[in-house]
C-alpha cells in the first residue's frame, strides 16, 4: 500500500499544474506518420504482455489517444535504452518514449515534452530479502551488489545516494536493459535493482510473492517524451498533454494500469 500511495501521490501532483479550460483548439498534423521508439522494459508504462505478445502499456495508451486527438498515426519501432537518446537526437525517431526522466544534461541533447507522469525511485528485492531494509543499510552491507544499466538515474542515485559516488564502483554490476537488471536479481547475481515506483509496482504484481519493495522513496522524477532538438512536435505534444490531464483522460489511464491491471492475469 505505501508503493501504491507514493504511486498516486506523484502521479496527483502533475494535475496541479496549469491546464487548459478546453481541448478544442488542439493542432491538426493531418494524418502524418510520427515514428515512436521505445524499450518494451518498463511495466506498466511500456511492455509485451506475457499471455497476447501484444505490447501494451500507459505510454501506448497515452500516445495513441495524442496521436488520434491530434490526427497523425503513429509507427512503433524499438531499441535499447542505451542508444534510444543518441538515436532520437540523431533524427532517427521523432519522439522517444520509456518512462525518460527530464534531466538538464539530456535537455543539451533532445527536447523534452512538458512531464507526463511524477514518480518516485524504490529499492526492488528478493521477497526473501532479510539483510538490509534501507538505503542505509544496504550500503552497509558491504557484500551487496546493485543491477543497473548506465547512464539511467538508477545508476546514479546508486551511486551518489546509496554507495559512496564512486561511478567505478565494483558493487554497481552493468546490464544493456532493466529487464536484464530484474533477471539478474531473481537469479540472485545482484541483490538490489533501484527503479521508479511504476515499474517497481509491475514486477512485483507479477511476482507472486519473488520480489517487494523495501525502504523509503529517493527522489521524485519527472517523465517527458523526447524528440530531436528543435522539432515542430513539441509545442502540439505538450497541448495534448494538457487536453488529456484536464479531461481526465490521464487519470483513467492511471486508475487502469496502476491500480486495475495485474501483470499475467
Amino acid at each position: 500500500m505505501l508503493l501504491r500511495r507514493a504511486v498516486l501521490a506523484g502521479l496527483s501532483a502533475l494535475s496541479l499544474l496549469p491546464l487548459p479550460t478546453t481541448a478544442a483548439d488542439l493542432p491538426d498534423l493531418g494524418g502524418k506518420t510520427v515514428v515512436v521508439v521505445t524499450e518494451n522494459a518498463y511495466p506498466p508504462l511500456q511492455f509485451v504482455d506475457p499471455k497476447s505478445g501484444q505490447a501494451i502499456g500507459w505510454e501506448y495508451d497515452a500516445m495513441n489517444e495524442i496521436a488520434k486527438r491530434l490526427n497523425f498515426k503513429v509507427e512503433y519501432q524499438n531499441t535499447s535504452w542505451d542508444a534510444m537518446i543518441q538515436a532520437v537526437s540523431d533524427g532517427q525517431y521523432q519522439i522517444g518514449m520509456t518512462g525518460i526522466t527530464i534531466k538538464d544534461d539530456r535537455k543539451e541533447k533532445v527536447d523534452f515534452s512538458d512531464p507526463y507522469m511524477r514518480s518516485e525511485q524504490f529499492m526492488l528485492v528478493r521477497g526473501d530479502e532479510s539483510r538490509f531494509s534501507d538505503a542505509k543499510s544496504f550500503g552497509e552491507f558491504k557484500d551487496g551488489l546493485i543491477g543497473a544499466q548506465p547512464g539511467t538515474s538508477p545508476f546514479y542515485t546508486a551511486v551518489y545516494e546509496i554507495l559512496d559516488g564512486n561511478e567505478q564502483n565494483p558493487r554497481i554490476k552493468l546490464f544493456e536493459t532493466f529487464g536484464a537488471t530484474v533477471q539478474a536479481l531473481k537469479a540472485g547475481d545482484v541483490d538490489l535493482v533501484l527503479t521508479d515506483s511504476v515499474a517497481a509496482k509491475g514486477y512485483v504484481d507479477a511476482s507472486n510473492g519473488g520480489l517487494k519493495v523495501v525502504g523509503g522513496a529517493l527522489g521524485a522524477e519527472d517523465f517527458g517524451f523526447i524528440f530531436p532538438k528543435g522539432s515542430d512536435l513539441v509545442a502540439p505534444v505538450n497541448a495534448a498533454i494538457a487536453a488529456l490531464k484536464a479531461d481526465g483522460t490521464f487519470d483513467a489511464l492511471n486508475k487502469k494500469w496502476f491500480l486495475d491491471y495485474k501483470m499475467g492475469e
